[in-house]
């Protein structure tokens, strides 16, 4: 069995693919840790920081479905490297963001941020079983699942570093530099990112592609829970609208943000190292999902009573490596479960679902965050998730993930699989 870092030594595609989104998280960290600081300073309210956040997931939750259906029928290297420099274009206007008047500026920004990434994320999930062999997925999938959390640590601490010294804008320019590399290393790429697509017939309209993949999650109850799984998480996310606020409250200003959000993106990192062994035994992963939901909730809650600011990492710590954990559990069993031609739109259903609670809770913390005390959003938002992993987990206890989904070797369904996308034969 491959290891994390045979895979990622061994196999330079991967190491690339890998590397670019590095860059590419740091980056979204580089400018929105600077950004959620700026914005309450600019204006004397908590409310933009909130609808910022809420932009950039909203517009994702958005455009994800559609953004799926391309990343199945377009060249996904191609998608990978637009977004990149559509990303790095946007982000030139919070160049301007320098009073209250300009404020609005930012949320235009993280839109159109938030579009580069809708496209972006969706082709990079889909692409990762194209670029390592079938018995490294597991040990990619470890490894994958820490880009996101490792550089929510080097984003978030170096962006709040950064922007302490220098000030927010030298924080942007990084950024941009950062997404300009990412376009870069996705050109290097060398296997394709896709398996081979049949070219005799034109590809489906959008429609009708984002409509065979809704009949084709439908159908399968191991699905419909896999892609529900991390709206858990997301309903309780809008406690990232109370982080600049936790850390006025201690008295720690930029530099106690910016570790608030490195201590989450380091739970988010160690979660799916510590808990890899979970991977290889697929009759673990659906307890393992609902138990990481309910620890997410629970630290968080823990949060609200912390007398002390390292006693609010550490439980902030504690609640991201269960996040984190049920991120890459659930991408695992979606991508063993799911045919190549069907993953991308399949990824952005499940990536849409979890974006758009993600939104709900940080625009439901934005209505209250100026008139309520901050440990009333983290204890609502963390009792949402503990309450919901409960439901979830009664829902889906008699499934099991024990075996695969039935699929040929080229990647696509059998004819006993596409018998049930069309609606002609029962469900599993």
């Amino acid at each position: 069995m491959a290891s994390p870092l045979s895979v990622l030594t061994g196999n330079r595609d991967f190491r690339r693919l890998f590397t670019a989104q590095l860059v590419v998280f740091g980056s979204d960290w580089f400018v929105m840790v600077p950004l959620l600081v700026l914005l309450p300073e600019l204006t004397g309210s908590g409310v933009w920081g909130a609808l910022v956040l809420a932009v950039d997931t909203g517009i994702n939750a958005v455009l994800l479905p559609y953004t799926g259906t391309v990343a199945d029928r377009l060249d996904r290297r191609a998608i990978l490297i637009a977004a990149n420099v559509a990303a790095l274009v946007a982000m030139l206007l919070l160049f301007l963001v320098r009073s209250s008047a300009t404020a609005p500026l930012a949320l235009v920004a993280i839109g159109a941020v938030a579009v580069a990434k809708a496209f972006y994320s969706p082709a990079a999930s889909a692409a990762l079983p194209n670029v390592v062999d079938p018995e490294d997925l597991a040990a990619a999938n470890a490894v994958a699942g820490s880009a996101w959390g490792t550089m929510t640590i080097v984003g978030a601490s170096l962006g709040g570093i950064v922007s302490s010294a220098f000030g927010p804008y030298v924080s942007f320019a990084v950024a941009a530099a950062g997404l300009a590399a990412a376009a870069g290393l996705t050109a290097l790429i060398r296997r394709p990112l896709q398996a081979p697509r049949d070219t005799s017939a034109p590809p489906p309209r959008t429609w009708h592609a984002l409509i065979e993949a809704l009949r084709y999650i439908g159908a399968r109850p191991r699905i419909r829970a896999l892609v529900t799984v991390k709206s858990a998480v997301g309903l309780g996310n809008g406690v990232l609208t109370v982080f600049p606020l936790l850390a006025g409250v201690y008295g720690v200003g930029s530099l106690g943000a910016g570790a608030l959000f490195a201590v989450r993106g380091a739970g988010a990192l160690v979660g799916p190292l510590v808990m890899r062994s979970v991977l290889n035994h697929r009759t673990w992963l659906l307890p393992g999902l609902a138990l990481s939901m309910s620890l997410y909730g629970l630290g968080y809650i823990g949060v609200a009573a912390a007398p002390w600011f390292p006693l609010v990492l550490a439980l902030v710590f504690v609640a991201h490596f269960a996040g984190g954990t049920n991120w890459v559990l659930s991408n695992y069993a979606l991508q063993g479960e799911v045919p190549d031609r069907l993953r991308g739109r399949v990824f952005a259903t499940d990536m849409m679902l979890a974006t758009l609670a993600i939104s709900v809770s940080q625009l439901g913390a934005a209505l209250f965050v100026d008139h309520v005390d901050e440990r009333v959003i983290l204890v609502g938002c963390g009792l949402i998730t503990v309450l919901y992993a409960v439901g979830w987990r009664i829902a889906t206890r008699h499934l099991t993930l024990a075996d695969t989904a039935p699929e040929n070797g080229d990647g696509q369904p059998t004819d006993d699989d596409t018998a049930r996308i069309d609606g002609t034969r029962g469900t599993d």
